[in-house]
């Protein structure tokens, strides 16, 4: 088959603006729920777009960890590229690809980083191979080799086998102010529904947008 060929039909059904929350955020978190509830592989996934001082895009998925009215929250070792871009560039985009139910949200916004304190409370819940693995990995780094990515975690857990394992400097958590959040939901002969709401100090205007 044609890679022009391939297509289908959305047909779950739309959304109008009666159907949508004052609030941009308590829609996402509707739809989370929504997700979650379908059982969706990954609903949590989302591509994180970022962009270099060269102003190249980059584009990687990474788990949400939380989003609340102050915005969408999620962790990475501070020396990777995503990281490193964003020192150099707050601005970042995020990506909900929600296909079996059809739907997606895009997000731009401000991402700034979390407080030692909340670094903290979020390492200390993770399981303690997740703790060993963001030590042991120098994210984005080259490598010669797996095994020595797999060596460094197995002198880590033996070391810490008895006791508790610290917060690293180089590991931390992002919080993205939106700036904008857009609803996209599919519809029949590709009318799909689009909302995109834009802050305005500290409202949301709602416009419609033609798919």
């Amino acid at each position: 088959m044609e890679l022009n060929d391939i297509r289908r039909e959305y047909a779950q059904g739309g959304l109008r603006r009666k159907d949508l929350k004052a609030d941009p955020i308590d829609q996402f978190n509707f739809w989370l729920e929504q997700a979650i509830k379908a059982n969706l592989t990954d609903p949590t996934a989302m591509t994180v777009a970022t962009v270099d001082k060269n102003g190249q895009p980059f584009q990687r998925i990474v788990l949400l960890k939380g989003c609340d009215k102050d915005g969408f929250i999620f962790y990475t070792n501070l020396g990777s590229r995503k990281a490193q871009h964003l020192e150099d560039c707050s601005k970042i985009s995020l990506h909900f690809p929600w296909h079996p139910i059809e739907r997606q949200v895009h997000v731009t916004g401000i991402a700034q980083k979390l407080s030692p304190l909340e670094n903290m409370k979020y390492f200390s819940s993770r399981p303690k191979e997740s703790q060993l693995a963001a030590i042991a990995s120098k994210q984005s780094s080259r490598i010669s080799a797996r095994g020595i990515l797999e060596g460094k975690y197995l002198e880590l857990k033996q070391k810490f086998a008895n006791g508790e394992i610290p917060v690293p400097s180089f590991w931390g958590g992002f919080r993205v102010e939106p700036e904008s959040i857009e609803f996209w939901q599919g519809g029949e002969h590709r009318l799909h529904d689009r909302f995109l709401f834009s802050r305005d100090n500290e409202s949301w205007d709602i416009d419609r947008l033609a798919p």
